[in-house]
C-alpha cells in the first residue's frame, strides 16, 4: 500500500472546443502534456442511503468531505486501486489516498474484512468508514482525461475532463465506463490545480477567451440529475 498526499487550491471552468483549443496553444510554451497521455478515470462514491454526504456537500459549507475509490480504467480484481478522501476546507482541497487492490478496496467498503490502520490516512478512511456506519457505493463517475503540467511550477496541473458519464447499476471498477452524459456535446471541465495563485498568463488566457470560474461538482450534477428524474417520474413525465 502506497499513501498520498495533496493540499491545493483547484479551480473549475466549462469550456467549449474553441475554448480549449486557445488555451491548448498557450500551453505550447509553458506546459507539458502528461506523459501517459489522456486516461479513462472511473470513481465509485460511496454515501449514506439518503445520500448524507452530497445534500451536506451542496450546501456549500466551510468543511466537506467525500470518500470514493478510483481506477485508471477497467480493472481487475488483482489491479491497483486509490481509496480516496477528498476534503475541501475555506476553499483548500485535500486528498488523502491509498493505494491497494480492487478486491482489498471492495472487501473493506463491504464490511467483509477491516482496513489494516498501517498510516495515518488509513486510520482516516477507518474512522471516517466507521462514522457514518451504513456507507454504500451510490455513483459510478467515468471521464476522458487530459493532463498537463507546469515546466516552471511543480504544483500547477491542468486538466481536460470529457465524456463525464455517471451511473447507479454496475457500481464495480471491473464494469466498463459509461452511463448517462453530464456535460453537453463538445463541453470539457477544465480545472487548474496549484498551491498558489493562478499564474497571470492564465488569467489573461482566461479572460481572453472569455472563459468563466464555475462551481462544478461531478457526483453534485449526477446527484441533481437523479433527483430531477424522480420529480418527473413522480409527475408521470418521460425523461429523455
Amino acid at each position: 500500500m502506497v499513501n498520498h498526499v495533496f493540499e491545493r487550491h483547484e479551480a473549475k471552468f466549462l469550456v467549449d472546443e474553441q475554448q480549449r483549443t486557445l488555451l491548448e496553444r498557450a500551453f505550447e510554451e509553458r506546459m507539458l502534456p502528461d506523459p501517459h497521455g489522456e486516461s479513462t478515470i472511473c470513481n465509485i462514491y460511496y454515501d449514506t442511503p439518503d445520500f448524507r454526504l452530497i445534500r451536506h456537500s451542496l450546501e456549500k459549507p466551510v468543511y466537506k468531505e467525500k470518500l470514493r475509490v478510483r481506477s485508471y480504467g477497467t480493472v481487475q480484481h488483482a489491479s491497483q486501486v486509490f481509496l480516496e478522501l477528498k476534503k475541501k476546507y475555506d476553499g483548500i482541497v485535500y486528498k488523502r489516498r491509498i493505494s491497494l487492490t480492487e478486491q482489498e478496496a471492495m472487501d473493506f467498503l463491504s464490511g467483509k474484512t477491516n482496513l489494516k490502520p498501517y498510516s495515518q490516512i488509513a486510520r482516516e478512511i477507518i474512522y471516517f468508514y466507521t462514522f457514518y456506519q451504513n456507507l454504500e457505493p451510490k455513483i459510478h463517475l467515468s471521464y476522458d482525461r487530459t493532463a498537463y503540467f507546469s515546466k516552471t511550477d511543480a504544483s500547477l496541473r491542468i486538466t481536460f475532463d470529457k465524456n463525464i458519464c455517471w451511473r447507479q447499476d454496475d457500481l464495480y471498477l471491473t464494469a466498463q465506463p459509461g452511463g448517462t452524459p453530464l456535460l453537453l456535446p463538445g463541453q470539457a471541465l477544465c480545472e487548474i490545480k496549484s498551491e498558489s495563485a493562478i499564474p497571470l498568463w492564465l488569467v489573461a488566457i482566461l479572460g481572453e477567451a472569455e472563459i468563466r470560474q464555475t462551481s462544478f461538482s461531478k457526483y453534485g450534477r449526477a446527484y441533481q440529475s437523479i433527483l430531477t428524474e424522480k420529480l418527473y417520474e413522480s409527475r408521470g413525465i418521460g425523461c429523455a
